[in-house]
Formats: C-alpha cells, structure tokens, sequence
C-alpha cells in the first residue's frame, strides 16, 4: 500500500512539474499607445498658440475656471450621479467575476455524510429469504481536488478576467468624463442663457419705448400708420424671442438636477439668478496627442477588450488538450456502533484525466470565433484612436474659429457702443430725433445680443474641448 501511494504521489508530482507556456497568443500593446507612432507624436494640428497650450491638461479641468459654484457641484454629481453609480456596480461585478475565475488556482474541497437507519435485503446479502435487522448506520466523505494548469487555460481565464475589469475600471472613468463635463456644459448654459435673456429683454425695452414714440409721432401727424404698425411689429417679433430662451434656461435646471442626483424640481436654485457663463483667460492647456491617447478612457477601455479577446484564444485552444486534476479522497462507512472503527476507512490519491476528443471541429469553431473577435477588438480599438484624434482636433478648431467670431462681434459691439454715445449726444444738443437715436440704441442692444450669443457658444465650445480631451476621470 506504501509503494502504491508513493507511485501516485510521484505521478502527481511529474504532472505538476509538466507545466508550460501558456497555449494560445501573448498580447502585445497597441501600437499607436506608443509616444513614437505618428498617430500620437507631437502637438495638434488644430492647437493654435492663441487658443491652446502644449501644458499637460490638468486633472480637474472645471477648476480653471475658478467658480466655486461649478466645484461644488461637480463634486455632488459625482458623489449622487445615477450613471456613475451604476457604472461603479458594473465594476465590483466584473471584480467579483475575477474573483471567481481565481478560484480556480485554488484547491477544492467537498466534505459530505450522514447518519441512515435500516438494512440491506438478503437478495445482496446473497441470502434469499433472509431478513437482516434494522440497524443505525452512517457514512462520511471528504475529498480534496486541484486542477493542474498544464496548458494555461485557467492562466488565460484569469487574464481575460483583468482584462475585463481593467475595462469596467476605464468605463466609470468614462462616465466620470462625461458628467464633469455634462454639468459644466449645463451650468454654462444656465449662465450663458441668462446673459442671453437679459439682453433680449434690453431690446424689447428699447423697442418698447420706439413703439411709445411712434404712438405719439402718430397722434401728432409727423409719422403715418405704417410707421407705427411696423414698430409695434417689431416689438412683438422681440418678444417672441423670449419664451424659448426661458425654456431652454429651465431645460438646462433641469438638467443640472438630474445630473446631480435630485429631481427636476430641485434644481440648484443658486445657480438661476447667473447671467454671465464661465470663461477661461488665457491658452487653454491640452498636451498632445500622447498623452491623449494614454488619457482618455474610451481609449484604455478599447485596449483592454483587445487584451481579454487575446486571452480568450488561449481558453478555447486549451479545448483541444486534456485537462488533469489531483485528487484525494477519503471515506468511513459503517455501522454506528463502529464508528471510526479501522475496518470503516478507505482512501485513494491520484491524477484524474479528462479529455473530449475534438472530433466534430467544435473546438477548432471556438478558437476561430475568439480570433474574429480579436480582430474585431483591434478594429474597434483603431476606430476609438483615430476618433479620438478627429474629435479634438475638431474641438480645438471650432474653439479657434469661435473665438475669431467673437472678435469681430467684440469689434462690432465697440463700433455700436460709439454710433449710440454720438447718437445721443446729438439728440440731446437737438441735431437728430429721437428716432435715429433709438436706432442707435437698438443696433447696440442686437451687437450684444450677438455677443452674448457667442459668449454661450464660446462656453459650450470650451466643455467640448475638455470632453473630447477625455480629463477629469483622476481621483484626487
């Protein structure tokens, strides 16, 4: 019995040492996470010295801005977004996955038994006719078993398990991306909004007091019908500007509320008396295309399901070898009267082989579907990169161009706040009516309109930039 425990024990140890690379391909990194790729070498072609900087993009972006508002709550949308709570859960699950699939580097154990009362028939007892007495009996097992990874499977399994939370991990980062960034936008359009509703409420002002005018021009017989009708036209046409602005402005509350955690009607209600959009002085710092791609989480997580796919080869490759586990079992059974009695005890150690003979191609069909997904993972990974690239490229171009725009309108703002100055220094030296002065005041209340316009759009840009940079993500 000696010499047969030791031939198993020898057995096992010959097989634990047996083991070798793991089958199927070793990932590689993509290339284009390389700072030397052309991909992702040097400075954007859209970063223009005026607009954007080469400086490292800092980890919380919105801080630039330098409005305690904005910090504060986006602080609370991360602490209470739904999406990222969700995201969060999605990731402890993908970690308990891992979990599980390292057990399987571990060795089980299984224990069993019980107590039983009556007899065998005289039929097994090979005693017909026989009636043996009822007895109380019992029986227990235990059993210790461990997988040898002969050819990598579990090895595999496991890395496609880091794999998959390396991924879950970039796509909270992800969410954290874009709620940093959807409630910056939707504060700035509270803001910007606001600035918008108050200009147009100066111009209604203004044509309101026209329309006066032209009222009493009218009675006085110096203007005709028409003059007066097409004012009071202009004026209803003024204030039909309005009710879309105050919509979009609650739209934008509402949404500040939702991406906070709260319901629409708890919208922060210190944010609704803000008339002027938050504004950046200065270059913006947006690093280059390296630290883009190194960055952005979308990026990270599209890496990592080329990683997992990789390592799914390995797991149906393994199919096609058989799969060894070491085992030792021992078991008493008997009467309870003899209970743990010597004669009740029985034991075996061994290797156990299990091998499905791939005779139908199912496995060599497993193999060719994980390498399709593998080159479907590249390919999404490719897509994401250059995507990447095109959005912040994009971003940094329509902020350059938006920012030429609101210049000129700057410029023609100046010009208007001129003609309007002189305009009135005319009417009250009695040189021009008040007609032409109004004018003045009108063409000067639509230049900031148009400003202020630009002022929204030149916000909604700057957000645009930062998401598509892909920062914010970085825990403090």
């Amino acid at each position: 019995m000696r010499r047969g425990t030791l031939t198993a024990i020898g057995l096992a140890a010959c097989l634990a040492g047996c083991a070798t690379h793991p089958v199927g391909p070793d990932y590689q990194a993509a290339d284009p996470l390389q700072a030397a790729h052309p991909a992702s070498a040097g400075a954007f072609l859209s970063a223009e010295p005026a607009t954007a900087s080469v400086a490292p993009l800092p980890d919380h972006w919105w801080r630039l801005y330098q409005d305690p508002r904005l910090d504060a709550l986006v602080q609370q949308a991360f602490a209470h977004n739904t999406d990222l709570r969700q995201a969060v859960a999605n990731l402890e699950r993908e970690q308990a996955v891992d979990q599980e699939i390292r057990g399987a580097q571990r060795p089980s154990i299984a224990v069993g038994g019980g107590p039983s009362y009556g007899h065998k028939s005289g039929i097994d007892l090979v005693k017909p006719g026989f009636t043996p007495p009822s007895t109380f009996n019992y029986s227990s097992q235990a059993s210790l078993s461990y997988q040898l990874d002969l050819f990598g499977q579990i090895r595999r399994a496991i890395e496609a398990a880091e794999a998959g939370t390396g991924s879950a991990e970039a796509a909270v980062d992800l969410v954290r991306v874009n709620v940093a960034a959807g409630t910056a936008r939707a504060y700035a359009e509270v803001c910007s909004t606001g600035l918008r509703l108050r200009s147009a409420r100066t111009s209604v002002d203004l044509q309101q007091q026209a329309v006066t005018l032209s009222d009493r021009l009218q009675q006085a017989g110096k203007v005709g019908v028409i003059d007066a009708a097409r004012a009071r036209g202009q004026l209803e046409q003024l204030r039909a500007a309005l009710p879309p602005l105050q919509a979009r402005r609650q739209t934008a509350l509402y949404r500040l509320a939702t991406l906070t955690g709260s319901p629409p009607r708890e919208f922060p209600s210190e944010v609704t008396d803000c008339v002027q959009p938050p504004q950046l002085a200065g270059a913006i710092p947006v690093g280059d295309g390296a630290a883009l791609l190194r960055r952005r989480p979308d990026i990270r997580q599209a890496e990592r399901g080329i990683a997992a796919a990789t390592a799914r080869i390995g797991v149906a490759t393994a199919d096609l070898y058989p799969k060894v586990s070491l085992g030792i079992a021992a078991a008493s059974t008997g009467r309870m009267n003899d209970f743990g009695g010597s004669d009740t005890f029985g034991y075996s150690l061994g290797p156990l082989i299990s091998w499905t003979i791939p005779n139908t191609g199912a496995a060599q069909a497993r193999i060719a579907q994980a390498e399709a997904s593998t080159r479907a993972a590249v390919a999404r990974f490719d897509g994401t990169v250059l995507n990447a690239l095109r959005e912040t490229e994009t971003a940094l171009s329509a902020y350059a161009r938006e920012l030429d725009r609101r210049a000129a309108l700057q410029a023609a703002r100046d010009q208007g706040a001129v003609v309007a100055d002189q305009a009135r220094q005319l009417y009250r030296n009695g040189k021009t009516g008040s007609l032409d002065a109004l004018d003045a005041e009108r063409a000067l209340a639509a230049n900031e309109a148009a400003l202020a316009a630009s002022d929204a759009q030149l916000a909604d840009d700057q957000v645009s930039l930062f998401l598509a940079l892909g920062g914010g993500w970085e825990n403090p």
